[in-house]
């Protein structure tokens, strides 16, 4: 049960001090059937992949062994200033160890063949104090297109090398649909969602799948209402939900480091929204996860 298809194990386990040990022994005991380790930068893999080892050969031999059985990993760019500058040399670093994680003779380890690229699109949030620091003085006309094009070449990677694309989009509404359908690829998920109903509709339209994060548990009172409106909307065969750790703790944690464990709190709110059973939501979640990333591949 609560699978979680976005979190960033490295920051969370060494940037934010969370037990990385415990939260994978905690998701083994709990029967997770997937996890998926995210990429934002074109040579992070291999030290992403060396932390979760690393964490994983603590653990108990039987939770080892789970861990080694739902731990999956994406590879992505996510739109920093400085990626966006050199995105061409940064898309073919990143090529090559999508390519190198598809030849890898070490798969009884860790599942190190990439099954998605991402996270990658768009982020036009202004907030210099922000976790990202980001600056809208530092998007002039020739960043902002540069932007554009970095998701856009990663949308291209994505279709060329048959796989699915996890989508970052935020405050970017219009530019994000816009990119995706000049590309015309629509294979993979708008995560951490952030829209309203009708913005939905039109990413349901084209055939993405929708992932919601511990966010949708704080929604203010005044947007209640639009948020159950949309959790209900959504079909059933393009739901997921995931934490994005270690960001957005769902309430009770709000305000904590968060982690995969703390999952179970977005699952109970949208299963409640959507008037389902928990064990429904998670069996919905798992075979959407089945059909996204390893049915048709």
């Amino acid at each position: 049960m609560f699978s979680d298809t976005h979190f960033h194990f490295q920051n969370m386990t060494e940037n934010r001090g969370v037990d990385g040990v415990a939260v994978l022994t905690s998701m083994a005991e709990r029967g997770c059937r997937f996890g998926l380790d995210i990429g934002t930068e074109a040579d992070d893999l291999l030290r992403r992949e060396y932390c979760l080892e690393k964490a994983i050969t603590a653990m108990e031999f039987g939770a080892a062994q789970k861990a080694r059985d739902f731990v999956y990993f994406s590879a992505g760019i996510w739109p920093s200033v400085d990626e966006i500058r050199a995105r061409a040399e940064r898309i073919e670093v990143l090529k090559g160890q999508i390519e190198a994680a598809a030849k890898d003779e070490n798969q009884d380890t860790l599942h190190r063949k990439i099954v998605a690229l991402g996270e990658f699109g768009l982020d036009h949030h202004w907030n210099p104090s922000g976790v990202d620091g980001r600056c809208e003085s530092d998007f002039d006309d020739k960043t902002y297109f540069g932007e554009q094009e970095l998701f856009e070449m990663q949308l291209n990677l994505a279709r060329d090398m048959k796989l699915p694309s996890i989508i970052h989009s935020r405050d970017a509404f219009e530019d994000t649909l816009e990119c995706i359908k000049r590309v015309g690829n629509h294979d993979g998920i708008i995560h951490c969602y952030s829209y309203g109903l009708e913005e939905a509709k039109k990413f349901l339209d084209l055939g993405w799948y929708i992932s919601f994060s511990g966010s949708v548990t704080y929604t203010k009172k005044s947007k209640m209402d639009a948020m159950l409106e949309l959790l209900r909307y959504v079909p059933q065969d393009r739901i997921l939900c995931e934490t994005d750790s270690p960001y957005l703790a769902p309430v009770p944690h709000r305000g904590e480091p968060c982690s995969p464990v703390l999952v179970e709190h977005t699952y109970r709110f949208v299963a409640q929204a959507r008037g389902v059973s928990l064990e429904d939501l998670c069996e919905t979640v798992d075979k959407n996860i089945d059909q996204l990333f390893f049915q048709n591949r």
